[in-house]
């Protein structure tokens, strides 16, 4: 975690605020703090305010606001960040069926952490995750923290095409693809839960800042909960 943010700027209308470098709750409870009060009491000219694991990317209309006025009001407000308290988190379990053609790459995970595909189920189910950020496609949860014992790279060549529930492990990190995508982590399983729906009220399952933890179903289950 860094002592005082550091600042980038984002074209002629953003500006990045990073609190540290590295995947870590402290971090991104910094983050989410910040976020908070920036939605509770919002600085004239922002447009948009995008939480990270690790910054906030805030766009802001010029002709109201300049980098060097939100530079300070990030500063003044990481200085008072006990008066933004984070609502307690919330645990939602997802049902998981794993192997087989809802996780083709389950084998590849296990052989590469000289495991068997039960012990790395066993180790995944095992976790409870925080959900860090919300990003990529709508509703894509990036989760942490992923057992040393299951790190395994990116595919080589990304899949044009990874079906929706698709739940995966890239690097150190887990996560679920929320709709149809290409894609290049390694598919170890499925939910039958829909994570966005834009017809739903709300239309994105999960929160950053709540717990995820996974639940090994059979496929007969997955598919009984997917015809709901």
């Amino acid at each position: 975690m860094y002592d005082k943010p550091r600042f980038f700027l984002a074209g002629d209308r953003g500006l990045f605020a990073e609190f540290g470098a590295s995947i870590d709750p402290k971090i991104n409870q910094k983050v989410r703090q910040i976020f908070l009060s920036l939605e509770k009491t919002p600085i004239d000219g922002v447009v948009e305010i995008i939480p990270t694991y690790r910054s906030i990317l805030i766009f802001y209309n010029p002709s109201l606001s300049n980098p060097e006025r939100l530079k300070q009001e990030i500063v003044d407000r990481e200085n008072s960040l006990d008066k933004w308290e984070i609502p307690p988190p919330e645990t939602i379990e997802i049902p998981v069926c794993y192997g087989d053609n809802f996780g083709p790459d389950l084998a590849f995970v296990a052989q590469q952490n000289n495991l068997t595909p039960e012990e790395v189920i066993q180790i995944h189910t095992s976790g409870t995750y925080l959900i860090y950020m919300l990003g990529f496609t709508p509703g894509f949860p990036f989760l942490g923290v992923l057992s040393e014992k299951l790190f395994t790279p990116r595919l080589e060549n990304p899949r044009q095409l990874v079906p929706a529930g698709s739940v995966g492990i890239a690097n150190n990190q887990t996560g679920i693809y929320s709709i149809d995508s290409p894609g290049g982590w390694q598919l170890i399983g499925k939910t039958p839960i829909k994570l966005y729906d834009p017809t739903g009220a709300p239309p994105i399952l999960l929160k950053a800042g709540n717990y995820l933890k996974f639940k090994q179903i059979s496929r007969k289950e997955f598919l009984e909960l997917a015809s709901r």
